[in-house]
């Protein structure tokens, strides 16, 4: 039976446009995300083995195998990395999203996002902020404290602070940042002052105590990429409507590992076409040249995948030179 491509990617793009994502709350990643187990890594980019990882995944794999107790030390965390005993999944394979080395183990809380068309959730962990973070692959004393916090505070607070706040339609909030000097990837100041105007009166009438209530709030005020952990599973919200059409060509993930770069069409929904990820040609800190650099990482090109982030450079000015 011949199949009509053009059809089928009508059916895609209508089902795209027709998608709402919404917060619907915060889990536990063990509880929340479908397939996870105890032992299992989510990690971004296309399937991987530990011997294939590039350094900064290697590096979120051992700090999350510390931050779970199935290790002590580095040393420890990389033997336990490259036993049996660990598996490794891509995020993309279990309804979710991870920024950079996308790297989420058992205990991590993580935002849950509904298309409220197809009543189907996506899942990303919540963002550290910026220098040491166990998604550029460090693993330092201070990571594992913040991630702890972040497990018994930072997500059990925003959970709680959920009911009391207006249903975010996260297509519109995207709309909105785009004519407010963001493009939803590499900038996020507004996506989060919006986020932030909705959450602050909510987390006030939380029962958590007053340290724990300004904490939380000052941890996301000064986190201007605390939204990308939301435009991302929106993203990937709205894309996954369009996955299992058969026939249609439309690209449904992009995204990178370290060491590949993968992609997924919505007609062939589970598999694979990979390809070497490629080095990333940008702004580099004094004393490092372009050989000091990593391939590609991340899942957050399921931005560009969607129409937005870098395919809307043009609504965030501030950044070119950056990116």
């Amino acid at each position: 039976m011949l199949i009509d491509i053009k059809e089928a990617n009508k059916k895609a793009f209508d089902a795209i446009q027709a998608a709402q994502p919404i917060i619907k709350g915060i889990g536990t990643c063990l509880d929340t995300v479908p397939g996870m187990k105890q032992n299992l890594i989510l990690h971004a980019g296309p399937p991987i083995t530990w011997e294939r990882m590039s350094g900064p995944l290697r590096g979120a794999v051992m700090g999350a195998l510390i931050y779970e107790g199935f290790a002590k030390t580095p040393e420890e965390a990389e033997k336990v990395a490259a036993s049996d005993k660990i598996e490794y999944s891509p995020w993309h394979e279990h309804d979710g999203v991870g920024p950079m080395a996308g790297v989420a183990s058992a205990s991590m809380p993580v935002w849950i996002v509904e298309n409220k068309t197809n009543k189907k959730c996506t899942y990303c962990t919540l963002n550290e902020g910026l220098g040491k973070v166990l998604r550029f692959g460090a693993y330092s004393e201070e990571v594992i404290t913040r991630l702890k916090w972040m497990e018994k505070t930072l997500g059990p607070v925003i959970k709680a602070a959920i009911p009391f706040m207006p249903e975010i339609n996260l297509k519109n909030m995207v709309a909105q940042v785009l004519q407010m000097g963001d493009e939803a990837h590499n900038r996020n100041k507004a996506g989060t002052s919006l986020l932030i105007r909705e959450l602050a009166p909510a987390v006030i009438k939380t029962d958590f105590s007053a340290e724990d209530k300004i904490k939380v709030l000052e941890f996301v005020n000064s986190n201007d990429h605390f939204f990308l952990n939301l435009s991302m599973p929106a993203a990937k919200a709205i894309l996954q409507s369009a996955e299992w059409i058969e026939g249609s060509t439309l690209v449904t993930t992009m995204c990178r590992n370290g060491t590949d770069f993968g992609i997924r069409v919505a007609g062939l929904k589970e598999q694979w076409f990979t390809g070497p990820a490629q080095i990333v040609k940008g702004l580099l800190f004094p004393g490092f040249e372009e050989t000091d650099c990593n391939p590609d990482i991340g899942d957050s090109a399921i931005t560009e995948t969607c129409g937005f982030g870098g395919f809307a450079m043009a609504a965030a000015p501030a950044i070119v030179k950056f990116v």
